[in-house]
């Protein structure tokens, strides 16, 4: 399999978007058939460079998060990202867990802080790391990985001095290491441009930025994962998603056509890459894609 920042690299010189989707490991068996036999096949046929697999609070979902990366490896032959936290971890299990990722033939990590079990403020597990740029340099320093990291356009909602603090963290984090940066949704691209230029620009991170997306699929859901995530619904958004309500095939529809104008401004804007937030589902994503050019 291969790095993911030599991806970005060989993409960038062919002047090409890396497209790549992120799921979570489902609670139950048959979320998991749907997700491993269904919305995967259907979404592996717009030819993704990679796909992501996320990890759950404290590490919960560690066992299936390293199944869903073996099976996207072994059965589809697509490079994986493993996602990885430091919450409830000491060092010597990170390192034991590190190897066990290194076992599968997975080579590329997103290193998080990660949220604690059952919400609350985080708080450093003895032995462990308190903040993910030290999780990023133990990686680094094991060699055989390539390393991202999340950004956060509008600031991590747990960061109380601020954006621009947050900002400079990510910097903190890309000099331990990181190879490239995937952002949290937004939904106002002068949020994400704004971040960049001041990232980038301000900062000097050199690695690629790449902007998150999601197709709205309920209004309802989307209120409930921005509350949770912190990012903002701009008010004509907001209306709109008022207006639909609990219609979730209109606000699915509506998601589609939302997802898409910002994408053709964010390409156009020259981002490396667009990083789908599927929801473990096909069909939004799949049109996206398609509605680009790019399936």
């Amino acid at each position: 399999m291969q790095f993911i920042r030599d991806i970005y690299t060989a993409k960038r010189a062919a002047r090409q978007p890396v497209i790549s989707f992120e799921f979570f490991p489902p609670k139950t068996e048959e979320g998991d058939r749907a997700l491993l036999e269904k919305h995967i096949p259907s979404l592996l046929q717009t030819k993704p460079d990679y796909c992501s697999v996320t990890y759950g609070a404290g590490g919960s979902t560690r066992e299936k998060t390293l199944m869903i990366v073996d099976r996207i490896q072994k059965q589809h032959g697509l490079t994986a990202l493993a996602h990885l936290t430091c919450v409830s971890h000491t060092r010597d299990q990170v390192a034991e867990l590190l190897e066990k990722i290194r076992a599968l033939g997975c080579h590329n990590i997103l290193a998080l802080r990660g949220d604690p079990p059952g919400g609350g403020e985080f708080v450093p597990t003895p032995g462990g790391f308190e903040y993910s740029s030290q999780l990023v340099k133990s990686i680094r320093e094991r060699n055989g990985f390539s390393i991202g990291v999340a950004g956060f356009p509008e600031g991590h909602v747990a960061c109380k001095e601020g954006k621009f603090a947050d900002w400079q963290h990510l910097k903190e984090k890309v000099e331990a290491g990181a190879d490239f940066v995937l952002t949290q949704i937004f939904f106002d691209n002068t949020d994400f441009f704004e971040f960049r230029d001041h990232v980038a620009g301000k900062l000097g991170v050199g690695v690629p930025i790449v902007p998150g997306v999601i197709a709205i699929l309920s209004a309802t859901q989307i209120k409930k994962f921005t509350q949770l995530c912190g990012a903002r619904i701009p008010a004509g958004l907001a209306a709109r998603l008022d207006e639909i309500g609990d219609n979730d095939t209109a606000a699915a529809e509506f998601g589609i056509e939302y997802a898409t104008k910002q994408c053709e401004k964010l390409l156009r804007a020259g981002v490396p890459g667009l990083h789908f937030y599927t929801l473990n589902k096909a069909n939004s994503t799949v049109r996206v894609l398609k509605n680009l050019g790019l399936a």
